[in-house]
């Protein structure tokens, strides 16, 4: 594995990781979550599944979307997928609900913030995005007319809605993600993208000593 490979898997498993438990906090916040885990949990309160094993179930049939998309997953898409919930639910057996108002907000805070860290880390190690970006960003690509910002804002909703009707938590966390992750996003993912190294320079007629 090369130096650049050395950095970038670990890094993608550390955001993995943190994002499963960035996603504890806010559940156990219990003021709202984001739109797809509005989903995870209204699909796990109706199924009696735990939300980890809903999170990796989910991200099944939304990666098989990919197929008519003509996109490929990469192997951050793979890990993605399968690391993500379990460590979610493990998060949740070691947390406890927020004794309090202040306590529940605290997780929230934590919870979004750290959600912005650890998209900044798995998006800046370049190995593939996760499979419900990769909708989103597959349907821009086959259909070019439509602006990342519409289809996101439509995926987004649609999930919203059915994860509410189905039990899922909406909330003043819901909004505060809203506002708060893409800002986040921004500022950190500068900080952990990993790009190439440069190719060697090549100076023409200089010669070997």
């Amino acid at each position: 594995m090369t130096d650049l490979g050395k950095r970038r898997v670990p890094q993608l498993f550390a955001g993995l990781v943190l994002y499963g438990i960035s996603m504890a906090l806010m559940v156990e916040s219990a003021l709202g979550l984001n739109p797809w885990d509005v989903f995870h949990q209204g699909v796990s309160e109706v199924t009696g599944l735990s939300f980890g094993v809903v999170v990796l179930l989910t991200g099944v049939p939304v990666l098989l979307l990919w197929i008519p998309l003509r996109q490929k997953p990469g192997f951050g898409t793979i890990a993605n997928l399968v690391v993500i919930g379990p460590v979610a639910d493990a998060a949740l057996a070691v947390l406890s609900p927020g004794p309090n108002l202040a306590a529940r907000i605290g997780y929230l805070v934590a919870g979004v913030l750290l959600n912005g860290v650890a998209t900044g880390m798995y998006i800046g190690a370049r190995l593939g995005p996760g499979p419900r970006d990769g909708l989103m960003t597959g349907i821009v690509q086959r259909f070019p007319r439509l602006s990342i910002r519409v289809v996101r804002t439509a995926i987004e909703l649609g999930v919203l809605t059915i994860g509410f009707l189905l039990g899922g938590t909406f909330g003043v966390g819901t909004i505060v993600y809203a506002v708060a992750i893409g800002p986040l996003a921004q500022f950190f993912l500068p900080m952990f993208t990993i790009r190439p190294a440069p190719a060697p320079e090549i100076h023409v007629g200089q010669s070997e000593r």
